[in-house]
């Protein structure tokens, strides 16, 4: 048996180091929506907007879906009560939320006829009371003009007659009791997903996914599909256990020659993973930097057979270290430690790519993100990989995805090739998960 190299000691290392964290840092985390309001006065039949900011300070990217309508409670200073419904304005309303990252929503509500005066307004469920003055323009504390014309419905935006005050069972539609509604926030913990969407609501990004068409005669493309499968379904997202943190995952790469002449398939990898990953299992309060950690096993094969037969096993350790910047991005340095395990097919793999890949990640909030990867084998054997991507949503095609660019150059292309040194590749295309 060979002796252990230094990697196998420092990687063990890191596993220690990462369960005595696991076991000692408590896991629950904050989820949190805070509301306002878009204006301070407004009069009867107007339009007003209740802005939310749903933030995650969760242990783990969070999933949440606004709902449709929520109720809204006015009350005056004499303690008149009366609720109405607001719509959400967002057609995207399923979001998943990074840790230390938020999410903006907006609904919209028609001022009741009966709202007069001073009000305290505020989503049922919700503690925070938000003010509004709703008196005409010679009493108001805020000078401001009556509505003109016909009053609108929220939803429909169709004139309106008579007072938008909410009917019980519309506010039964909304989701809330008679005497009082949950807060949206609540719906995080009591979702429930039968049948098919459980099983969808389980699955997730994993590695980047993309498409890419380049190279040295420009008809060689490179695409990769990912994703993850969480194996239990927390009970509480903001307080997950150690086993929710338990993932299925499942990436595939080709190599696609567009150029010759049956457009063949030059390699392709499967690679199934079973790991544990926590996106912040350490972060300060009030501190822009939180630890992520991941650890797992993975197989990787070509699915060929022969002289061309590949694989390799693996287990690592990935800890994550994260950098909110204030001006709205992430800084992320996530190593990889790799060891080595069953190579029978091709035992020299690690003399060509190392044990650790070196990840280093620069994303905007719904902006440029930029990745690079490095590996350094032995004998100067080195490969590097950079990529770009920009959403397109803020071009003017204004559609899904991100236009991508990806730079490579060195070893394990492919895994076939592994041992094949490749000159300098720039391909471009389109992601969908940068």
């Amino acid at each position: 048996m060979p002796n252990p190299t230094p990697w196998t000691h420092l990687a063990r290392r890191f596993v220690s180091i990462a369960a005595t964290l696991i076991l000692a840092w408590p896991l629950s985390g904050l989820a949190g929506i805070a509301y306002s309001l878009d204006r301070n006065h407004a009069t009867a039949g107007e339009t007003v907007h209740v802005n939310a900011i749903v933030f995650n300070d969760t242990p783990s990217v969070m999933d949440w879906t606004a709902p449709a309508t929520i109720v809204l409670q006015w009350r005056s200073e004499r303690g008149d009560t009366l609720r109405s419904i607001a719509y959400l304005n967002t057609a995207r309303p399923s979001v998943s939320i990074p840790v230390n990252n938020f999410v903006r929503f907006e609904w919209r509500a028609v001022v009741p006829q009966s709202a007069l005066g001073l009000q305290a307004v505020n989503v049922e469920g919700d503690t925070t009371l938000l003010a509004l003055d709703t008196s005409g323009t010679e009493e108001g504390r805020i000078v401001a003009a009556a509505a003109d014309g016909p009053v609108l419905d929220a939803a429909k935006g169709d004139p309106v007659y008579g007072d938008p005050v909410a009917a019980e069972h519309e506010v039964a539609q909304a989701g809330a009791a008679t005497l009082g509604g949950p807060a949206p926030l609540t719906n995080l913990s009591s979702q429930s997903y039968p049948g098919f969407e459980r099983f969808r609501s389980a699955i997730s990004p994993y590695e980047p996914v993309y498409f890419d068409v380049g190279g040295h005669n420009s008809r060689m493309a490179r695409f990769q599909i990912s994703l993850k499968y969480r194996l239990f379904t927390p009970n509480d997202p903001r307080d997950p256990s150690i086993w929710d943190g338990l993932y299925l995952g499942y990436t595939q790469t080709s190599l696609w020659d567009l150029h010759s002449e049956s457009n063949p398939f030059v390699d392709t990898s499967f690679k199934p993973s079973l790991f544990w990953r926590q996106d912040a299992v350490f972060r300060p309060e009030g501190s822009p930097f939180f630890l992520g950690l991941q650890a797992g096993v993975e197989h990787e094969s070509n699915g060929k057979s022969g002289d061309q037969s590949r694989s390799q096993n693996f287990y690592y350790i990935q800890p994550e270290f994260n950098y909110r910047l204030s001006h709205g991005s992430t800084l992320t340095f996530a190593p990889r430690l790799k060891h080595y395990f069953s190579m029978g097919e091709n035992p020299d793999y690690r003399d060509y790519v190392g044990n650790v890949d070196w990840k280093l990640r620069w994303a905007q909030d719904d902006g440029l993100i930029l990745t690079g990867l490095y590996r350094h084998g032995s004998g100067g054997r080195n490969s590097t990989q950079l990529e770009a991507a920009w959403p397109l949503k803020r071009t003017f095609l204004n559609m899904n995805g991100y236009f991508h660019v990806q730079y490579f150059k060195g070893y394990n292309e492919t895994l076939l090739g592994y041992d094949q040194k490749t000159g300098s590749q720039i391909r471009f295309g389109l992601a969908l998960v940068p």
